[in-house]
């Protein structure tokens, strides 16, 4: 068993978080692939109720046997911070499970400026996803870890922690800040046809029952 961790806002859910989730799935052999969505991030400003976003994660991922819906951020009181969520993780799971922590490159560019950063690998590892001609460009602290913590796809499934890997994400044109800029606009044909694009369809229903983001 090797389980995957996404985390972030999910504000909303969109494509290309569901992209990522698949992508880490088939690269890494992964069982499942566990949706991490964030209380009270402490480098994010104001965001939509917590429950909002759960429940939009749950709309997206319905039908998805390998994806699932973890509330332990949102139920953990202050500020979101990633190391805690790991060290609860892996007491619950014990020492002998593989973890994958799934970010995208900008968010591994700025792990340095995460709460014990150096630590997060001794209790998952960090899966890395890149579009194929992205560089990384971490500074020069973050590139020696990365340099000296690197390792190839299948360690994720030999050890249970340790290893920096990378995964080639599927280039999906689509963010939270378009979609949440796309629905304070008007009803139009072009809007509500890139909306289609890039928000589950059931995403969209619950935004819309709910009056988000107007």
């Amino acid at each position: 068993m090797a389980i995957g961790l996404l985390g972030g806002s999910f504000d909303p859910v969109h494509i290309g978080h569901l992209e990522l989730a698949r992508d880490a799935l088939d690269q890494l052999g992964l069982t499942e692939v566990r949706f991490v969505p964030a209380g009270q991030p402490w480098q994010k400003g104001e965001m939509t109720d917590a429950a909002h976003r759960a429940q939009m994660v749950l709309a997206a991922i319905r039908g998805e046997a390998r994806f699932s819906l973890d509330m332990r951020e949102i139920e953990r009181a202050g500020p979101t911070y990633t190391i805690d969520t790991l060290r609860e993780l892996r007491a619950a799971l014990g020492e002998d499970v593989p973890l994958a922590l799934i970010m995208g490159s900008d968010q591994f560019e700025r792990l340095d400026t995460w709460r014990d950063w150096t630590r997060l690998l001794d209790l998952a590892h960090l899966a890395v996803a890149r579009r194929a001609d992205a560089v990384l460009t971490p500074g020069y602290a973050l590139q020696e870890y990365y340099n000296a913590h690197w390792a190839r796809r299948s360690a994720v499934r030999d050890a249970a922690h340790g290893h920096i890997v990378e995964i080639e994400m599927t280039p999906v044109d689509a963010s939270a800040t378009e979609v949440r800029a796309l629905l304070s606009q008007p009803p139009s044909p072009a809007r509500d046809a890139r909306l289609a694009e890039i928000v589950p369809a059931a995403v969209l229903d619950y935004i819309r029952a709910h009056h988000l983001y107007r």
